[in-house]
Protein backbone atom coordinates (compact mmCIF):
# COMPACT_ATOMS: atom_id res chain seq x y z
CA UNK A 1 0.00 0.00 0.00
CA UNK A 2 2.92 2.22 0.77
CA UNK A 3 4.33 2.43 -2.58
CA UNK A 4 0.61 3.32 -4.15
CA UNK A 5 0.38 6.36 -1.59
CA UNK A 6 3.68 7.40 -2.25
CA UNK A 7 2.15 7.13 -6.20
CA UNK A 8 -1.07 9.48 -5.37
CA UNK A 9 1.27 12.48 -3.57
CA UNK A 10 3.50 12.33 -5.99
CA UNK A 11 0.24 12.40 -8.77
CA UNK A 12 -1.32 14.77 -6.85
CA UNK A 13 2.29 17.31 -6.63
CA UNK A 14 2.55 16.80 -10.21
CA UNK A 15 -1.47 17.80 -11.20
CA UNK A 16 -0.53 20.74 -9.10
CA UNK A 17 2.53 22.26 -10.26
CA UNK A 18 0.77 21.14 -14.52
CA UNK A 19 -2.03 23.53 -13.12
CA UNK A 20 -0.42 26.20 -11.70
CA UNK A 21 -0.53 29.42 -13.18
CA UNK A 22 1.59 32.05 -13.34
CA UNK A 23 1.45 35.51 -12.40
CA UNK A 24 -0.43 37.37 -14.92
CA UNK A 25 0.74 41.44 -14.95
CA UNK A 26 -1.08 43.83 -17.32
CA UNK A 27 1.74 45.76 -18.78
CA UNK A 28 1.75 49.18 -20.67
CA UNK A 29 3.12 48.98 -23.88
CA UNK A 30 5.30 51.95 -23.05
CA UNK A 31 7.46 48.67 -20.90
CA UNK A 32 7.13 46.17 -23.78
CA UNK A 33 10.72 45.89 -23.89
CA UNK A 34 11.83 46.78 -20.17
CA UNK A 35 9.24 44.44 -18.64
CA UNK A 36 11.41 41.07 -20.42
CA UNK A 37 14.70 42.19 -18.21
CA UNK A 38 12.80 42.87 -15.18
CA UNK A 39 10.96 39.25 -15.53
CA UNK A 40 14.20 37.67 -15.72
CA UNK A 41 15.64 39.69 -12.90
CA UNK A 42 12.56 38.71 -11.27
CA UNK A 43 12.34 35.44 -11.71
CA UNK A 44 16.64 34.96 -10.64
CA UNK A 45 15.62 36.43 -7.27
CA UNK A 46 12.53 34.82 -6.48
CA UNK A 47 12.24 31.84 -8.79
CA UNK A 48 8.71 33.48 -9.37
CA UNK A 49 7.25 33.27 -13.38
CA UNK A 50 5.45 36.16 -14.52
CA UNK A 51 3.26 36.50 -18.09
CA UNK A 52 3.20 40.48 -18.88
CA UNK A 53 0.31 40.49 -20.81
CA UNK A 54 0.87 43.90 -23.16
CA UNK A 55 -1.60 46.82 -24.23
CA UNK A 56 -2.30 50.13 -23.99
CA UNK A 57 -3.63 51.52 -20.49
CA UNK A 58 -6.95 52.09 -21.45
CA UNK A 59 -7.73 48.88 -22.80
CA UNK A 60 -6.01 46.86 -19.89
CA UNK A 61 -7.96 48.57 -17.93
CA UNK A 62 -11.28 47.66 -19.92
CA UNK A 63 -9.86 44.71 -19.60
CA UNK A 64 -9.84 44.52 -15.72
CA UNK A 65 -13.34 45.82 -15.66
CA UNK A 66 -14.30 43.05 -18.10
CA UNK A 67 -13.17 40.51 -15.81
CA UNK A 68 -9.57 39.88 -16.80
CA UNK A 69 -7.83 37.31 -14.53
CA UNK A 70 -4.83 39.98 -14.06
CA UNK A 71 -2.74 40.44 -10.47
CA UNK A 72 -0.77 43.42 -11.18
CA UNK A 73 -1.27 46.30 -13.50
CA UNK A 74 1.86 48.54 -14.30
CA UNK A 75 0.36 51.57 -16.56
CA UNK A 76 1.97 54.70 -18.13
CA UNK A 77 0.33 57.13 -15.64
CA UNK A 78 -2.13 57.29 -12.57
CA UNK A 79 -5.37 57.83 -13.71
CA UNK A 80 -5.84 54.19 -14.91
CA UNK A 81 -4.98 52.53 -11.91
CA UNK A 82 -6.91 54.96 -9.64
CA UNK A 83 -10.03 54.85 -11.40
CA UNK A 84 -9.46 50.96 -10.82
CA UNK A 85 -9.10 51.75 -7.15
CA UNK A 86 -12.16 53.62 -6.63
CA UNK A 87 -14.00 51.46 -8.63
CA UNK A 88 -13.15 48.47 -6.06
CA UNK A 89 -10.69 46.25 -8.08
CA UNK A 90 -7.91 46.67 -5.82
CA UNK A 91 -7.73 46.92 -2.39
CA UNK A 92 -4.40 49.23 -2.05
CA UNK A 93 -4.09 52.23 -3.63
CA UNK A 94 -1.96 52.47 -6.38
CA UNK A 95 1.75 53.92 -6.06
CA UNK A 96 4.28 55.55 -8.76
CA UNK A 97 6.85 53.38 -9.93
CA UNK A 98 8.70 55.27 -12.35
CA UNK A 99 8.20 58.72 -14.67
CA UNK A 100 7.89 58.23 -18.23
CA UNK A 101 10.04 60.74 -20.78
CA UNK A 102 8.38 61.79 -24.22
CA UNK A 103 10.75 61.69 -26.91
CA UNK A 104 10.38 62.53 -30.85
CA UNK A 105 12.23 60.21 -33.11
CA UNK A 106 12.42 59.30 -36.73
CA UNK A 107 14.92 56.81 -38.93
CA UNK A 108 15.71 60.36 -41.00
CA UNK A 109 17.63 62.67 -39.66
CA UNK A 110 15.26 65.28 -40.15
CA UNK A 111 17.03 67.90 -37.96
CA UNK A 112 15.33 68.35 -34.44
CA UNK A 113 16.76 71.67 -32.94
CA UNK A 114 13.09 73.06 -34.35
CA UNK A 115 11.23 70.21 -34.49
CA UNK A 116 7.42 72.18 -34.35
CA UNK A 117 8.53 74.12 -37.60
CA UNK A 118 10.03 70.81 -38.80
CA UNK A 119 6.88 68.72 -38.42
CA UNK A 120 4.64 71.91 -40.05
CA UNK A 121 6.98 71.47 -43.45
CA UNK A 122 5.64 69.14 -46.44
CA UNK A 123 8.76 67.13 -46.08
CA UNK A 124 6.35 65.67 -43.09
CA UNK A 125 3.56 63.72 -44.66
CA UNK A 126 2.54 61.41 -41.39
CA UNK A 127 3.62 62.08 -37.78
CA UNK A 128 2.79 58.60 -35.37
CA UNK A 129 1.09 59.53 -31.68
CA UNK A 130 -0.07 56.81 -29.76
CA UNK A 131 -4.16 57.10 -29.27
CA UNK A 132 -4.70 59.76 -26.16
CA UNK A 133 -7.98 58.16 -25.47
CA UNK A 134 -6.30 55.45 -24.12
CA UNK A 135 -2.41 55.87 -24.04
CA UNK A 136 -0.65 58.90 -21.89
CA UNK A 137 2.47 58.68 -24.06
CA UNK A 138 -0.56 59.98 -26.69
CA UNK A 139 -1.84 62.23 -24.47
CA UNK A 140 1.27 64.10 -23.30
CA UNK A 141 2.56 63.79 -27.16
CA UNK A 142 -0.71 65.77 -27.95
CA UNK A 143 -0.13 68.16 -25.01
CA UNK A 144 2.81 69.29 -26.38
CA UNK A 145 1.79 70.15 -29.61
CA UNK A 146 -0.78 72.19 -27.96
CA UNK A 147 1.81 74.14 -26.31
CA UNK A 148 3.94 74.82 -29.07
CA UNK A 149 1.03 76.16 -31.09
CA UNK A 150 0.39 73.88 -33.27
CA UNK A 151 -1.59 71.10 -32.79
CA UNK A 152 -4.21 72.22 -35.64
CA UNK A 153 -1.95 73.01 -37.84
CA UNK A 154 -0.51 69.45 -37.86
CA UNK A 155 -3.86 67.24 -37.64
CA UNK A 156 -4.00 66.27 -40.56
CA UNK A 157 -0.94 64.32 -40.59
CA UNK A 158 -1.19 62.61 -37.65
CA UNK A 159 -1.54 58.61 -37.52
CA UNK A 160 -3.01 57.38 -34.57
CA UNK A 161 -1.32 53.97 -33.03
CA UNK A 162 -3.39 51.78 -30.61
CA UNK A 163 -0.38 51.78 -28.26
CA UNK A 164 2.87 53.16 -28.40
CA UNK A 165 4.59 49.85 -29.53
CA UNK A 166 2.31 50.22 -32.33
CA UNK A 167 3.70 54.04 -32.77
CA UNK A 168 7.03 52.36 -32.46
CA UNK A 169 6.59 49.68 -35.28
CA UNK A 170 5.19 53.17 -37.34
CA UNK A 171 8.50 54.83 -36.71
CA UNK A 172 11.01 51.94 -36.85
CA UNK A 173 9.64 50.57 -40.74
CA UNK A 174 9.68 54.06 -41.93
CA UNK A 175 5.50 53.91 -42.03
CA UNK A 176 5.66 58.25 -40.87
CA UNK A 177 8.61 60.41 -40.97
CA UNK A 178 8.35 61.04 -37.68
CA UNK A 179 6.71 60.02 -34.35
CA UNK A 180 6.32 60.98 -30.29
CA UNK A 181 6.96 57.90 -27.76
CA UNK A 182 8.85 57.24 -24.71
CA UNK A 183 12.68 57.14 -24.62
CA UNK A 184 12.72 53.32 -23.67
CA UNK A 185 12.74 52.53 -27.61
CA UNK A 186 16.17 54.25 -27.95
CA UNK A 187 17.72 52.73 -24.80
CA UNK A 188 16.63 49.38 -25.38
CA UNK A 189 19.65 47.32 -26.59
CA UNK A 190 17.78 45.04 -28.59
CA UNK A 191 16.97 47.80 -31.12
CA UNK A 192 19.46 47.94 -34.11
CA UNK A 193 17.65 50.34 -36.14
CA UNK A 194 19.52 53.59 -36.18
CA UNK A 195 17.45 56.60 -34.69
CA UNK A 196 17.46 60.02 -34.71
CA UNK A 197 15.55 61.75 -31.54
CA UNK A 198 15.49 64.01 -29.39
CA UNK A 199 13.75 64.68 -25.98
CA UNK A 200 10.72 66.98 -25.64
CA UNK A 201 10.85 69.48 -23.13
CA UNK A 202 8.74 68.50 -20.01
CA UNK A 203 7.40 71.28 -19.11
CA UNK A 204 5.14 71.12 -21.99
CA UNK A 205 3.02 68.09 -21.22
CA UNK A 206 1.85 66.78 -18.08
CA UNK A 207 4.36 64.61 -16.04
CA UNK A 208 4.28 61.07 -17.42
CA UNK A 209 3.71 59.52 -13.40
CA UNK A 210 3.29 55.91 -14.21
CA UNK A 211 1.49 53.73 -11.65
CA UNK A 212 1.46 50.19 -10.26
CA UNK A 213 -2.04 48.77 -8.95
CA UNK A 214 -2.04 45.07 -6.76
CA UNK A 215 -5.31 44.12 -7.98
CA UNK A 216 -8.38 42.54 -5.89
CA UNK A 217 -7.98 39.09 -8.39
CA UNK A 218 -4.08 38.37 -6.74
CA UNK A 219 -6.22 37.33 -3.69
CA UNK A 220 -3.83 38.03 -1.50
CA UNK A 221 -1.10 36.09 -3.69
CA UNK A 222 2.70 36.03 -1.30
CA UNK A 223 3.46 35.59 -5.21
CA UNK A 224 1.94 39.10 -6.31
CA UNK A 225 2.83 40.77 -3.46
CA UNK A 226 6.75 39.77 -4.04
CA UNK A 227 6.60 41.14 -7.99
CA UNK A 228 4.86 44.24 -6.64
CA UNK A 229 7.49 44.96 -3.86
CA UNK A 230 10.31 43.97 -6.41
CA UNK A 231 8.98 46.93 -8.88
CA UNK A 232 9.40 49.03 -6.11
CA UNK A 233 13.35 47.39 -4.97
CA UNK A 234 15.76 49.29 -6.02
CA UNK A 235 16.92 46.20 -8.68
CA UNK A 236 13.94 46.80 -10.25
CA UNK A 237 14.71 51.07 -10.19
CA UNK A 238 18.52 50.45 -11.79
CA UNK A 239 16.74 48.38 -14.44
CA UNK A 240 14.09 51.40 -15.18
CA UNK A 241 16.71 54.05 -15.12
CA UNK A 242 18.85 52.35 -17.98
CA UNK A 243 15.86 52.39 -20.06
CA UNK A 244 15.04 56.19 -19.74
CA UNK A 245 13.09 56.87 -17.03
CA UNK A 246 12.99 58.84 -14.19
CA UNK A 247 12.91 57.86 -10.82
CA UNK A 248 11.10 60.38 -7.88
Amino acid sequence: MKPIKVFIVACLLFSTQAFAQNLKVAVAANLQSVIKVLQKDFKQKTGIEIEPIVGSSGNLTAQVRNGAPYDVFLSADMTFPETLFKEGFSAKKPVVYAQGSLIICSKQDIGFENWERVLMTERIKKIAIANPAIAPYGKAAEESLKDKGILNDVKSKIVYGESISQVNTYITTGVVEVGFTTQALVKDPANKIQLYWKPIDPKTYAPIEQGMVLLKHANNSSDAEKFYQYILSSAAKAIFEEYGYRLR
